[in-house]
């Protein structure tokens, strides 16, 4: 949601979408309609209203995408008619606050404005075009895909990772597709537009910074600094303005208040509030979150503008200092480090318009319940809503935001760069009250590529944007929000003449795991902080046979690789899971077992980084969300399903971790002295502890056949301080298997109240060990005429339960899922679904990895 100041009038209504222009080959049943126009909703996008009217079937089906390309190569035309609103305001201002891209806006026949950047707003004094009764006012947009082609011939190509030139606009970069997104580039109102009528004066901006002081009496004193910026209409420029800042704390109690004026010949003024005994804002885990409530007026005569808003008090900041192992990179909230477990977000439907307040909120439930503490707002999307913003405020959960730069040279020229400034202005000002945001980041991968995706050769000298990441973004967040730190780029090595992805110094991406690797190789890293790697998995089967409909159902089907962007991407599903899982028989046990070996995957990666910890401050896999019904590396699916990986997340990261992990020996380590590489051939239990208080106690790890029957056994001491982690060598008789393939490792707290899950190490991989296809029973029961719960009772080890409800009901929703059992052991399964549904159907949709050894397949 954008803040809209109360003078604020929408026009919202009566709009009319037309072609200006329309591409060669558009459908000629839809040319009439097209040139007549239809009903258009704004804020709204053109696809949405084309599909609305019936003109196109839904983008998001089959094939539809291909058919609809012609969609981004038309110029659109939104019309609607309003009367002159009533009163005597001196000012009436146009205001776009997002206009999708490149577009000229006429108001009764006289242009005035041109905009070319999505991520912007734009005001006009429009008082001289208005008349009286009608009014009529039209936005033309050019057609992106044409429009930035052109762009790219007349100044030159620059390298990106897209078929168009995405590159060329500000405008979303996945719009135009990406390796998990749909190619749905069009144009639209897509934020609110309409009048804005006043006089005397206006608040043009409002920036509450906030600090921490030490108090004098040993606690926290806060420090407000408020800059207020306003514009005159109608006033003296030798006019003072009174302006007066109001904040109210989280308890209710009376506001504290403080006065200042705009001088006379000036459009700012800076107001300061100390706040005694302040309340801080905490990140999830560390603390609570409380706002406070800021009001801002200012003056002129009977005229009186306003804005509101919310802070929170805390301090961030990020600590690259070199240490002895390279360079680390360290976040640190109210001078606590967070070691971070987050999760790359992406725009959370390929349409903008359709996202809205609760759906928001959704998203932070599934981040913060899979204990996820920070997302990271990727560069190829926008600079997110206030909605997120205000969710993460109230519930703790960090955010980091990408500047949108994604995978692509840039052009430092006119007029991209004052449109880069201006965006960049204007954001950082907007997000500036939010106390989740801790840190702006200037690109993603842009400064990698430049060294190692060929781009020298095809620049020509040329420059590719690295004056934004260095000199111009660092600059605006210096100037307007020197309360947070700043990072050129992701992955960044925070040094002149490092390559940018080295693991030593910074953040990290790990993408040769997916594209080339076996997921072990996740294990041979061990970088500072990993900003992105993942692995990919299907949607729930819901959610992929609502739009994918090959007869039969095959992974390389025609519309299952619609809806598979990645290059070569089921082909690399399948390399991942040899050596890990069976081959599938069915494409239900394809389904299942890609979507297994995700989780897997994801997991071994997670728990392999934070077993590192402190050297490794922070993992954010990619990716938490989709954009849109596709195969892609998301937890939680289109539809918002919760996928098998969502399960595993939410276990890797809870803040209280038990694995165990290959460690060198003594000898190993001897060995290495003498300039060899040390053999991880021991096994540690490494507990890694995340929360504010020490852990201690003992533990118990068996060596223990499937069946339960317990080889050996050791106890074994653990300490570990608050946010730290600490690693035990396991005794070599409990450690070393005898028969592989039919033993398991697993290792338990002996104080049930410790706040963390078991540890498992198999001996062998799922295709290779003897577990019992049908190692469970269930027991169903209808609790309410919503729900029912499943009982299971594993009768050997059952690896990886899982629920798969939605085949019963595609609205159906599990609380429990990727559960472990040995031999004795229940879980119980709780299911939510609005269709209700017979238990035992819900009972035969489970499945484990056991069952693809031969157990029987769904469907």
């Amino acid at each position: 949601m954008t803040y809209v100041p109360p003078t604020f009038r929408a026009l919202h209504d009566g709009w009319t979408l037309t072609a200006a222009e329309l591409a060669a080959d558009a459908p000629h049943g839809a040319r009439p309609a097209l040139a007549a126009g239809v009903p258009a909703v704004v804020p709204g996008e053109a696809h949405l209203d084309l599909h609305r009217d019936g003109l196109i079937d839904e983008p998001f089906d089959g094939d539809n995408e291909a058919a609809q390309q012609w969609i981004g190569d038309t110029s659109w035309r939104y019309t609607t008619t309003f009367d002159r609103p009533p009163g005597d305001a001196a000012r009436h201002d146009l205001v776009a606050h997002g206009l999708d891209t490149v577009a000229t806006v006429a108001l009764n026949g006289v242009e005035v404005g041109r905009t070319q950047n999505m991520h912007r707003s734009f005001r006009w004094d429009v008082r001289e075009a208005l008349r009286e009764g009608e009014n009529t006012l039209v936005v033309t947009f050019a057609a992106p895909v044409p429009e930035a082609s052109a762009r790219a011939e007349q100044d030159g190509d620059l390298p990106s990772t897209n078929h168009h030139e995405y590159n060329q606009l500000r405008k979303m970069a996945c719009s135009f597709g990406w390796d998990w997104g749909i190619d749905v580039a069009g144009a639209g109102i897509w934020k609110p537009i309409g009048l804005d009528a006043w006089s005397g004066v206006r608040i043009a901006s409002v920036r509450p910074l906030v600090d921490v002081l030490a108090g004098a009496g040993g606690g926290h004193d806060g420090l407000l600094t408020v800059h207020v910026e306003i514009e005159r209409d109608g006033v003296r420029p030798d006019e003072a303005v009174p302006v007066t800042v109001a904040l109210t704390p989280p308890g209710g109690e009376g506001p504290l208040l403080k006065a200042a004026t705009v001088a006379a010949g000036s459009t700012t003024a800076t107001v300061e509030l100390l706040v005694a005994d302040v309340r801080r804002w905490w990140p999830a885990g560390h603390g609570d979150q409380p706002l406070y409530d800021v009001e801002v007026t200012a003056s002129s005569g009977a005229d009186t503008a306003e804005w509101s808003g919310r802070v929170g008090f805390r301090t961030v900041e990020l600590d690259t200092t070199p240490d002895e192992a390279g360079a680390p990179f360290l976040l640190q909230v109210n001078g606590e480090t967070v070691l971070v477990r987050g999760a790359n977000w992406i725009p959370d439907h390929a349409f903008l318009t359709r996202i809205d307040r609760d759906r928001y909120a959704r998203r932070v439930d599934d981040a913060l319940e899979a204990n996820v503490n920070l997302l990271r707002v990727w560069g190829g999307g926008i600079y997110e809503s206030d909605d997120l913003y205000d969710h993460a405020d109230e519930r703790g959960l960090l955010m980091w935001q990408d500047f949108p730069f994604a995978c692509a040279a840039y052009s430092e020229d006119e007029p991209m760069r004052a449109e880069v400034e201006a965006e960049a202005r204007e954001n950082v000002t907007r997000l500036s009250p939010h106390p989740s945001l801790v840190l702006w980041n200037g690109n993603n991968e842009n400064t990698w590529g430049s060294v190692d995706w060929g781009w020298a050769g095809r620049l020509g000298g040329r420059p590719w944007g690295d004056l934004y990441y260095r000199e111009l973004l660092p600059g605006v967040v210096a100037e307007l929000d020197p309360t947070r730190p700043y990072s050129p780029a992701s992955p960044y090595s925070f040094g002149d003449y490092r390559h940018p992805n080295d693991e030593r110094y910074g953040t990290m991406h790990i993408w040769d795991v997916w594209n080339r690797e076996d997921y072990t190789v996740y294990a041979r890293y061990r970088p500072r902080f990993c900003s992105e790697f993942g692995f990919q998995g299907p949607p729930a089967w819901s959610t992929l046979t609502r739009v994918v409909h090959d007869e039969p159902l095959d992974p390389f089907g025609h519309q299952m690789l619609v809806h598979q962007k990645a290059h070569l991407g089921n082909a690399k599903l399948e390399r991942g899971w040899q050596g890990h899982l069976p081959d599938p028989a069915t494409i239900t046990d394809w389904h299942w077992t890609t979507q297994l070996n995700q989780a897997h995957a994801v997991r071994f990666g997670i728990e392999h980084l934070r077993s590192l910890t402190p050297h490794t401050t922070g993992t954010i896999m990619w990716q938490l969300n989709d954009n849109w019904p596709v195969v892609s590396w998301a937890a939680v699916d289109h539809d918002e399903h919760r996928k098998p990986l969502w399960y595993a997340l939410r276990a890797a990261y809870a803040p209280r971790l038990a694995t165990i992990q290959p460690r060198a020996s003594a000898a190993a380590r001897a060995a290495a002295w003498e300039g060899l590489a040390p053999e991880l051939d021991d096994l540690a239990l490494v507990i890694v502890n995340d929360a504010a208080e020490r852990l201690t106690g003992t533990w118990t790890v068996t060596r223990e056949s499937l069946d339960g029957s317990v080889l050996a056994k050791a106890t074994v001491e653990v300490d570990v301080p608050a946010r730290d982690a600490a690693t035990v060598a396991l005794p070599a008789e409990v450690a070393a298997f005898g028969d592989a393939a039919a033993e398991v490792l697993v290792a338990t707290a002996d104080d049930p109240e410790a706040g963390v899950g078991p540890a498992f190490r198999h001996g062998a991989e799922v295709v290779d060990q003897r577990l019992d296809p049908r190692p469970f029973e269930v027991s169903a029961s209808s609790v309410t005429e919503d729900g029912c719960v499943l009982r299971v009772t594993a009768t050997s080890l059952a690896r990886d339960v899982f629920c798969h409800a939605d085949v019963v009901d595609p609205a159906a929703r599990v609380d429990e899922g990727m559960v472990t059992l040995r031999a004795g052991q229940s879980a119980t399964f709780r299911v939510v679904s609005p269709a209700g549904g017979d238990p035992a159907a819900f009972a035969a949709a489970l499945r484990c990895a056991n069952d693809l050894l031969g157990g029987p397949a769904r469907g």
